[in-house]
């Protein structure tokens, strides 16, 4: 694909399943309403935009979000990373020092927020150091996940429900499906069923709406049944023809359609100092 030349800046188009590199632009500065625009456009289009070389504070840093949402905040009851007694800070610290957040290690494909009522519509992460091996992101593009599944599992797969168990609430790798054949036993609350095949709020493409490792539960289908469906979905999620793996430069702001994407962190050596910033967009209820 060109480079796409706007005002005073490009995007240029990854060699990747998503993604473009937006060069050129100060965030600091205020944005004329067609920039704003236009970037929202290029983030329905590539899904991921990587800004280069920014120095922003934490208020700049805010009002730069703000030109593409407002704030995603969870219910009281529905703790998220950075949670602390039904208070999650505007802006989180995804750091392994300073009493930050994720530690070191991997982190496995998934999207923000999945198990609350109205998930996050994307994510603004900036580097402001990283280490010099090792803690690079991926993203995956689940719109093309979803266009390569085979019709008959498109078909079967069409008007399924799914329960995303919340990790900061529940132990992980406890079976519950137990709990869909007793309806007298209510299931643990809080959940919040979202459709399997998602409809993106903006574009109207088709998303297969599925992490690859937390604790989920189709609702409506016996248990191994549907333990066999998520299996089969995330064997076909986990292919390198739909991730772009992006090595961290400080100064990167990495904006993402929490919505159609899924994000991984590889693991670096917690010796090394690695020290993010996140704002969360607030989203809709999934359709």
């Amino acid at each position: 694909m060109p480079t796409l030349t706007l005002t005073n800046f490009e995007i240029t188009p990854l060699n990747a399943p998503l993604g473009a590199i937006v060069t050129g632009l100060d965030a600091r500065n205020p944005l004329a309403p067609e920039v704003i625009l236009q970037i929202k456009q290029a983030l329905r289009d590539y899904h991921i935009l990587i800004f280069k070389n920014q120095n922003l504070n934490d208020e700049q840093f805010l009002n730069f979000a703000f030109n593409f949402g407002s704030l995603f905040v969870p219910p009281d009851d529905i703790p998220v990373l950075a949670s602390q007694s039904g208070i999650t800070p505007v802006i989180i610290p995804v750091s392994n020092v300073d009493g930050g957040y994720t530690g070191t290690g991997e982190l496995a494909f998934h999207s923000d927020h999945k198990w609350t009522p109205y998930p996050s519509s994307g994510s603004l992460l900036y580097a402001l150091e990283v280490p010099s091996k090792g803690g690079d992101t991926s993203w995956l593009n689940l719109i093309s996940a979803y266009e390569t599944l085979d019709e008959f599992t498109k078909r079967r797969i069409a008007d399924l429900q799914l329960i995303t168990y919340n990790p900061f609430l529940n132990k992980p790798g406890v079976p519950r499906s137990k709990y869909r054949h007793d309806q007298s036993i209510p299931l643990i609350s809080p959940v919040f069923p979202h459709p399997l095949v998602r409809t993106h709020p903006e574009s109207g493409k088709k998303i297969l709406y599925l992490d690859y490792t937390t604790e989920v539960e189709v609702v409506g289908l016996d248990p191994q049944e549907g333990s066999e469906l998520i299996e089969q979905l995330r064997e076909h999620l986990h292919q390198p023809q739909f991730y772009y793996q992006h090595q961290w430069s400080v100064g990167d702001i990495v904006y993402w359609d929490n919505q159609s994407t899924l994000h991984y962190r590889q693991a670096f050596d917690p010796n090394q100092r690695r020290v993010m910033k996140r704002i969360s967009l607030a989203g809709s209820r999934p359709f």
